[in-house]
């Protein structure tokens, strides 16, 4: 793997968070991590391993304590909070446990809410014709118009698939994804998912406890006692 190919590489991260004046916790202990472009990974754990913590790090929706990361080539601890911002508008889509749909705002609407800000504010156009092709991928045509309130468990996750896909990420991140769904609706989402992957060439990084969507990832990580590595193994 050469460091052309990778979008995201992370040394020795670790993050503390303060209980108290006199004492710390140490969530992450040194992880260190490769994601090349168009791959898959599932990172797996017990609750309160810190995997959700690790995916937004990862995501640049927080901050390590110590370590290194880099996002397609940029040291994102460099960077100040704008350029962050933007990096992460441009670079990463997300698809939590909970959809996070705006209420009052039509499917379509939804999906076009990240770009309504950065560098794609001047391809409107380009933008639409996007969302109207990835909501048809996903059967969502008919539903345009619709709100979230009009909408079934997996066509809102559907929703926030194609809402993360719009600006056309180099990583896609999901934090379970299925952890809301009925388990056909789940089963649906984690195949959605693995095609989309393949089709848009986005790298594709879950936190989930789904076996079926570990299964279809190329790799499974467990993160333990603050540690990444092969499930079960030893650290």
């Amino acid at each position: 793997m050469t460091g052309a190919e990778l979008i995201l590489v992370l040394n020795q991260v670790t993050k503390l968070y303060a209980v108290s004046q006199e004492q710390e916790l140490s969530i992450l202990k040194g992880v260190d991590l490769e994601i090349a472009a168009g791959s898959t990974l599932a990172i797996v754990g017990a609750s309160g391993s810190g995997k959700s913590t690790l995916l937004n790090i990862m995501g640049t929706l927080d901050r390590a304590t110590s370590g290194t990361m880099t996002l397609l080539g940029r040291d994102v601890a460099g960077l100040d909070e704008n350029a962050v911002s933007h990096l992460r508008s441009s670079a990463v889509g997300f698809v939590f446990q909970l959809h996070h749909l705006l209420p009052q705002c039509t499917v379509l609407e939804n999906v076009l809410v990240p770009t309504l800000s950065g560098p794609r504010e001047s391809r409107r156009e380009d933008a639409v014709a996007r969302a109207r092709r990835l909501l048809d991928r996903v059967g969502l045509s008919s539903r345009l118009n619709h709100r979230p309130g009009q909408l079934s468990g997996g066509e809102r996750q559907r929703t926030a698939v194609v809402r993360a896909l719009i600006n056309e990420p180099a990583l896609l991140l999901a934090d379970e994804p299925t952890g809301s769904l009925d388990r056909q609706s789940g089963e649906n989402l984690v195949s959605l998912l693995l095609e989309l992957n393949r089709e848009e060439g986005v790298a594709l990084v879950a936190v989930t406890h789904s076996v079926e969507l570990a299964a279809g990832m190329s790799r499974v990580l467990e993160l333990r006692d603050g540690r990444l590595g092969a499930v079960g193994g030893a650290q």
